[in-house]
């Protein structure tokens, strides 16, 4: 069943600093900066990132299962539950769709037990908002390789949700990606809508991307969801519960502009 949360204030009625709304582990140094971005446009909420081992940098299927790797995430997700997150996020989309259904749902599970708190991870988080705006047909801009970019779509029908249009860059390491900037993304993204894809999923945390999210949808004329943009909305709602909603906020696209 598809929640939606409240933020959290950075500060109580006391003028005390709240605890961290919600916390994400995220593999290596790419675009992690996304997170801070994001914390000045909601203003008020704290998204506190703890980096998970990575040992081989690489969109390859056997680098990314040692990338999600149960002991990798139970590490960082201890240190997420000493820092009072209220849920936690595996923020790699790749690193947990490539486990399929169950195995990423597994993997989220592991993560909430050790965290302590609700867990989830990217690749449901890009269900859930799709749910979340009604999306059933859909394009995937995606920076990773043929191979795993497949996998993706794979996930998104088990969802239900239609894939109409799927595109590869073939980038290798999350590293690269991170380097792409801003009439990059634009680019990369608009060349790969389709008219009759309802919004364009860009799947990728390793991309920066929540600077531009207005700029994309302005261009493209539909909702854009990226990585960290999704991984951030799906922290909030499940922060807050079952009976919180994500209150409407400007500058991160229409995910945040609409309450369910």
């Amino acid at each position: 069943m598809i929640q939606t949360g409240r933020i959290v204030d950075n500060l109580s009625a006391d003028g005390v600093p709240a605890a961290p709304a919600a916390g994400f582990l995220y593999p290596g140094h790419s675009a992690e900066d996304d997170y801070p971005v994001i914390e000045k446009l909601l203003g008020g909420v704290r998204l506190p990132v703890v980096h998970t081992t990575m040992r081989e940098d690489a969109h390859r299927v056997d680098a990314l299962l040692d990338i999600g790797g149960a002991d990798v995430l139970a590490e960082g997700a201890r240190e997420l539950r000493a820092l009072g997150v209220r849920a936690a996020v595996w923020a790699c989309t790749s690193g947990s769709f490539v486990f399929g259904w169950d195995g990423a749902a597994a993997q989220v599970a592991g993560v909430g037990e050790a965290a302590g708190v609700p867990a989830s991870s990217t690749s449901f988080a890009f269900v859930h908002a799709a749910r979340h705006l009604g999306l059933r047909r859909v394009a995937v801009a995606a920076t990773y390789p043929a191979d795993v970019a497949g996998r993706f779509a794979e996930f998104l029908g088990h969802a239900g949700v239609e894939v109409v249009a799927l595109s590869a860059r073939g980038i290798v390491t999350a590293a690269e990606v991170g380097t792409l900037g801003r009439d990059a993304v634009l680019g990369f993204v608009a060349a790969n809508d389709h008219p009759e894809a309802e919004a364009v999923l860009v799947p990728d945390t390793a991309l920066h991307t929540a600077a531009w999210l207005d700029e994309l949808e302005e261009r493209l004329g539909k909702p854009v969801l990226t990585a960290n943009q999704v991984s951030v909305w799906e922290g909030l709602r499940l922060a807050a519960g079952p009976d919180g909603t994500v209150r409407p906020r400007p500058g991160l696209g229409r995910l945040f502009a609409r309450e369910r």
